[in-house]
């Protein structure tokens, strides 16, 4: 369960992010409710995986594919365009969490 806790984590915390940019502010209340829903949903599920998963690798994996997640998000939804080096950066981010899930004695499979 371990992971479906990180994975609901991530996706509460990629929705209450894409809604904090519709709240400009927090000037617009359902997109400011879903925000602060979304990240007191995000770190209820990220503390439940701290119970099997050093801090450090939940931490990391949370908010590592956040990260590519909301880029996407941002891309997709909001029409921002990343340059080759952010792009750069998002691929090392990627292998980062791949070398951390594969390699990493820290985790138990």
């Amino acid at each position: 369960m371990k992971w479906v806790y990180l994975g609901i984590a991530i996706v509460a915390e990629i929705l209450a992010t894409s809604a904090l940019k519709s709240a400009e502010g927090f000037t617009r209340w359902l997109p400011s409710v879903i925000t602060v829903t979304g990240y007191a949903v995000s770190f209820y599920f990220l503390s439940l995986t701290l119970r099997e998963i050093p801090v450090g690798i939940a931490y990391a994996v949370w908010s590592g594919v956040g990260i590519v997640l909301i880029s996407l998000v941002g891309a997709l939804l909001f029409k921002q365009h990343l340059d080759a080096p952010a792009i750069l950066g998002i691929v090392l981010i990627i292998a980062g969490v791949v070398v951390m899930n594969v390699f990493s004695k820290s985790i138990s499979h």
